[in-house]
């Protein structure tokens, strides 16, 4: 079912004129193709002109749209004979961090990402995306593994924040967040990761402090979620699209700072109106990063990984 946001108002009223016109024309009494078309014509323009000129605001909310491919899309069409890997060895499968060895291309690689969910039953499944330390804990275990074995590793980021209930934090919350981040960047092997949808805070970052990060064009990727600056630096959540503003989280401006790598462009509307061409482009772009630093040891990699953190800040400011 087609999910419009509030500032597709417009485009929702289009679509509906289109609808009732093709059913109109299913029945035979009527030839209106041609202004199906026109139609047609004239919704590609809308969209054309409002994604070209988002607000981060509006950003935030397309890279939320319950449509939007989550991770498990791009695993199914992109990894071939995966082979999951549960667990943490110590408390439980957090569900929210899915991971395993499967086949990108002809290259095996140890792929990981965090999944929502999209409807009642799986986003409860999922947590959200949020996971728990036990989920940190096994992409720890993972990209451990993928180091002895010497297999990249691609991670998937769609998350809001690593979950924030007590049982995570007596279980060592930050603690997991922490060794994870460490992981990533002490691992011997290439580090790809692409922020699919929403990447927030240190839950995202756990997983995200690879060797190139890519952003698809309409994500975002910040400290903490609008909403939670707002009631931070204002008492209210309505002060969220000021937020958003200031926090410059949007793949535009993250590139523009040096902290991610490349924008990669969705379809017009967004990645919900054409999954497939966006999943093809994640694809293409996670072969080329991988047969980039294919030939790279792994002290090189170290000091890539090294290099780029430390230039972070020295980018864009002024």
């Amino acid at each position: 079912m087609a999910v419009f946001l509030d500032f597709e108002k417009p485009v929702a009223e289009m679509e509906g004129k289109i609808e009732e016109l093709r059913h109109l024309s299913s029945q035979g009494d009527l030839n209106i193709v041609e202004e199906i078309s026109r139609l047609q014509s004239k919704v590609d323009r809308m969209l054309r002109q409002l994604y070209a000129n988002l607000t981060p605001w509006q950003k935030v909310q397309v890279a939320r749209h319950p449509n939007r491919p989550q991770f498990l899309s791009y695993l199914n069409a992109i990894v071939k004979d995966f082979l999951p890997l549960s667990g943490d060895r110590c408390f439980a499968d957090d569900q929210a961090i899915i991971g395993g060895i499967g086949r990108i291309g002809t290259r095996s690689v140890m792929v990981i990402g965090q999944q929502k969910g999209n409807d009642l039953e799986s986003r409860v499944k999922h947590n959200f995306g949020m996971a728990k330390p036990e989920g940190y804990r096994k992409a720890i275990r993972l990209m451990q593994l993928a180091d002895r074995f010497a297999l990249p590793i691609v991670t998937f980021i769609d998350t809001a924040g690593a979950y924030p209930g007590i049982d995570a934090e007596e279980r060592g919350q930050a603690e997991a967040i922490a060794k994870s981040i460490e992981t990533c960047l002490r691992v011997k092997v290439p580090l790809i990761s692409i922020v699919i949808g929403e990447g927030g805070s240190g839950g995202a970052i756990a997983i995200a402090a690879a060797n190139a990060v890519l952003m698809l064009e309409h994500s975002v990727y910040s400290v903490i979620s609008p909403e939670g600056c707002a009631s931070i630096l204002w008492r209210s959540a309505t002060k969220a699209p000021e937020a958003a503003e200031a926090q410059k989280l949007t793949a535009q401006d993250l590139y523009g700072l040096g902290i991610t790598d490349k924008i990669l462009s969705e379809p017009i509307g967004g990645a919900h109106r054409n999954p497939e061409a966006v999943i093809e482009t994640v694809a293409r772009e996670i072969e080329h990063y991988i047969t980039t630093f294919a030939n790279m040891d792994g002290e090189a990699l170290l000091r890539h990984r090294y290099d780029k953190f430390l230039a972070m800040g020295s980018r864009g400011l002024s």
